[in-house]
């Protein structure tokens, strides 16, 4: 089985699994859902988070070269890996934040109140949490993932569904991305940040208070234009104190 159709749905694993932790991530501790709704996460509108896709490809990926190189063999090996786990998650964490932020001027999650932060986007607590992830998924997760892929290699009829995922997500990418210049357009003019999970909260709150019907995957769907919301979501919106 190529390694291509491997992290393909590796990348479908995580992306659905991911979004399922957001949810209720989202629901019980956001701050940014004071609330407590049911939001659905992510700059997407289906039930998938690539960030969290393209996390396990890499934690795969270490894992793998991990155990053909031996550094899995000791405990300080094993140390070594996690660390480079919980660097590359990081990595992928500020580049797709920072990415957001330069073109879209979204921020999806805000570090901001965590001690050595840079630009709100990384900070070593979540590095930890990284590194922790990474050894958790090496010892309790990577086994079921290589079970995963002995499964995938004797179904591969599967890769269909695989296929058909990523040509939903290829649609919802442009989708999400035409909502992203509509608020980006909004940001511009008006020097601002959008905080995306505290507007689409708003939004909620909004359609709730109305007694009109809430879209749990459409969140930014509303009877007002987008516009009016932004205007009207102070605690969505953060002043550009510098350039990103």
């Amino acid at each position: 089985m190529s390694l291509f159709l491997c992290l393909a749905y590796l990348f479908f694993i995580g992306s659905v699994f991911g979004w399922v932790l957001e949810v209720f991530f989202r629901k019980f501790f956001s701050s940014s859902n004071p609330e407590h709704k049911w939001i659905n996460p992510g700059f997407c509108v289906g039930p998938y988070v690539p960030l969290y896709g393209s996390g396990l490809c890499i934690l795969y990926l270490l894992a793998a070269l991990g155990e053909r190189s031996g550094l899995g063999a000791s405990a300080a090996g094993k140390l070594l890996l996690f660390a480079a786990m919980a660097v590359s998650m990081t990595g992928i964490e500020y580049l797709a934040g920072l990415a957001l932020l330069k073109w879209a001027k979204l921020r999806l999650w805000d570090y901001s109140g965590c001690r050595g932060n840079i630009q709100g986007l990384i900070c070593p607590l979540f590095s930890f949490f990284w590194a922790v992830l990474g050894a958790v998924y090496y010892f309790l997760v990577h086994p079921h993932v290589l079970s995963a892929l002995d499964w995938l290699s004797h179904n591969l009829a599967f890769s269909f569904v695989i296929g058909y995922f990523f040509g939903v997500f290829t649609l919802d990418v442009a989708y999400s991305a035409h909502l992203a210049a509509r608020v980006k357009r909004f940001a511009e003019e008006n020097n601002v940040v959008v905080r995306y999970e505290a507007l689409k909260a708003h939004i909620q709150s909004a359609r709730s208070e109305a007694r009109q019907r809430i879209h749990f995957f459409f969140a930014l769907r509303s009877e007002l234009p987008l516009a009016e919301h932004l205007r009207s979501a102070a605690d969505a919106l953060e002043t550009i104190k510098h350039r990103f």
